[in-house]
């Protein structure tokens, strides 16, 4: 009987249990207000509540997936929240093959939190139907790029921005700006986006900002990539359809738009150059990969509401062109990686084409230079009581001033392993040596370059770089990489590993140990030696007595002369300011 009441007993209690789990799991209604809308355009979210956010959408509608990719200096990892309406496969190789795909990047600086609180809505607004959803567009966005920067939140160190209440800081965890490391790549973060880019691979890439600089009557400004920078067919369509197609439609739905406005500490209404993106900034490094880049930069002084729902606005505008210019764009794109091969002259630096301008027609506040009351110099002021419109010149044509030819291939020694690290993270093609091998290579010296005298970014940059180039015979080890410029990664090969390139990996120091000379002279034992130089040496000796005669500093100073002869002996060592990656012609 005893045994019979303890079974009921455990009858009765799984009964219950199983009452409690039907209970847990009752499907609850998921409020998908944010916080931004919740507060009525006052509050941005946090880093929790947006991951959060996405989570609970991927929950509860199938088009909408997420996933962790990568760490971050913070130590929490990258996300990416893929947007599919064809179904929830985030398999990209399979999309694709019929789609096209629209990165977003939010929160790089995460005080500038727009693009943070539009995507949200963005992705909310599309699956739920309350906007049409692209039939041939996939979007990926990252929620939150720069986490440690969001997760040290503040309200005070955006001292010009017009809200939210509180925001994230532009530094990461390690006080990087993520918008300076696409290349160089010191933080986890830019490792993680690489990984990102290259799984996803978009066609279209927006990067979400707040300007700094001028006051104007705009809420929003667009920085697409430079376009003769990006080249090509696919440069002019940016240029000629993309940018006059996001204008005009922004413009229909009461929308103005202006370029970015790059001025600092004057006025814009004499004009002012388009900006250059360089591959250290995230639609520089997107060119590389022949990528169409845009930077969406809204007005810090507008109100916060207004800047949101405007951010919203050009990315559902930038949707609408990507679906219909989809086809085009994934032509431009494949024509555009057969631009350049081995052998053609490929540009690496730029400057203002003087010769041709635009015009627009702006929209501005009346501003003079005025006495400063608290520091007796001229200091700018605007006046919106008279607002302007005006015809200014835009400088947003640019020449090529330096130029290479493309080699057939470069060879790296295995030893530069940081450099192959970062080859390797970006996709980059490669063969290995299975024996030693001697080849016949172009090789450069480093002629000269100037460094940074401020520390930037982690970095005493090097920058105004030569080389000199010879033909030699090298012996390759077995091991080292043979990586041919017949591929998809050409350009990111070229603006890397070409030195005089403004953000080649030379002048982001990763070769500044080739700069240091290792082994010296004693200058008493020397000199005997020098002297029987330039008596064996004929040619050397009217060499010494020329520079002599013209160089004041080198003839005043006894070591200078003594190096310098070094410098031409069998003595001096080869390694010093020798180049380690080769080229193959």
């Amino acid at each position: 009987m005893k045994k019979l009441f303890i079974l009921f007993l455990i009858i009765c209690s799984c009964a219950e249990k199983t009452e409690e789990q039907k209970s847990e799991n009752k499907v609850i209604a998921i409020d998908f207000t944010t916080t931004f809308e919740k507060t009525e355009g006052l509050e941005t979210a946090t880093y929790n509540e947006t991951i959060k956010y996405y989570q609970d959408l991927a929950t509860s509608y199938p088009e909408i997936s997420i996933q962790d990719i990568g760490e971050t200096d913070s130590g929490k990892p990258l996300h990416i929240v893929t947007l599919n309406m064809n179904g929830s496969v985030d398999n990209f190789e399979t999309i694709r093959q019929n789609n096209r795909i629209l990165l977003v990047n939010n929160g790089i600086h995460p005080g500038e939190s727009d693009g943070i609180d539009a995507t949200m809505m963005l992705f909310r607004d599309i699956v739920q139907g309350k906007i049409e959803a692209p039939k041939n567009t996939v979007i990926v966005t990252i929620p939150v790029y720069n986490i440690g920067g969001s997760l040290n939140r503040n309200s005070t160190t955006r001292t010009n921005q017009n809200g939210p209440k509180s925001y994230g800081f532009r530094g990461n965890a390690r006080n990087y700006d993520l918008n300076r490391d696409f290349i160089k790549s010191d933080t986890k973060n830019a490792k993680a986006f690489a990984q990102v880019f290259h799984l996803v691979q978009p066609d279209v890439f927006i990067d979400n900002h707040v300007s700094n600089g001028a006051d104007y009557q705009y809420t929003l400004t667009h920085l697409l990539t430079q376009h003769n920078k990006l080249g090509g067919d696919l440069g002019n369509f940016l240029h000629t359809k993309m940018m006059p197609s996001l204008e005009q439609k922004l413009a229909a739905k009461s929308w103005d738009i202006t370029p970015y406005v790059n001025v600092f500490n004057r006025t814009p209404d004499s004009g002012f150059t388009q900006f250059l993106d360089s591959p250290r900034y995230s639609t520089g490094y997107t060119t590389l990969f022949n990528t169409l880049g845009m930077m969406i930069e809204t007005h810090m002084l507008k109100p916060y509401k207004q800047r949101v729902e405007g951010t919203y606005e050009l990315m559902k505008t930038m949707i609408e062109i990507t679906e219909e210019q989809g086809e085009t764009i994934s032509k431009l794109r494949k024509e555009q990686a057969k631009l350049w091969s081995a052998g053609h002259s490929y540009p690496l630096a730029w400057a203002v084409d003087t010769v041709k301008t635009s015009t627009l027609k702006f929209k501005g506040y009346e501003g003079e230079m005025i006495p400063s009351e608290l520091t007796g110099a001229k200091r700018l002021k605007y006046d919106r009581s008279k607002p302007f419109t005006k015809d200014i010149t835009y400088k947003n044509y640019y020449k090529a001033t330096d130029s290479i030819t493309i080699p057939e291939a470069y060879i790296i020694p295995q030893g530069w392993h940081k450099v192959i690290d970062l080859l390797k993270l970006n996709n980059v093609e490669f063969t290995q040596f299975k024996t030693d091998t001697t080849l016949t290579v172009e090789s450069y010296k480093i002629g000269s370059f100037e460094t940074r005298k401020s520390p930037y970014e982690g970095h005493y940059a090097h920058y105004k770089t030569t080389v000199n180039t010879s033909e030699v015979n090298v012996t390759f080890r077995k091991g080292d990489y043979m990586i041919s410029t017949n591929q998809n990664a050409l350009r990111y090969l070229l603006e890397t590993l070409e030195p005089a390139a403004p953000d080649s990996f030379f002048n982001w120091n990763f070769f500044d140990t080739i700069l240091q000379q290792k082994e010296g002279f004693s200058p008493y034992v020397w000199e005997d030696r020098a002297a029987e130089l330039l008596k064996n040496n004929p040619k050397l000796q009217i060499e010494y007595n020329v520079k002599v005669s013209y160089d004041e500093e080198f003839a005043n100073s006894w070591y200078a002369q003594l190096d310098w002869l070094h410098k031409q002996s069998k003595h001096y060592e080869t390694a010093h300011m020798q180049y380690p990656i080769y080229r193959l012609n």
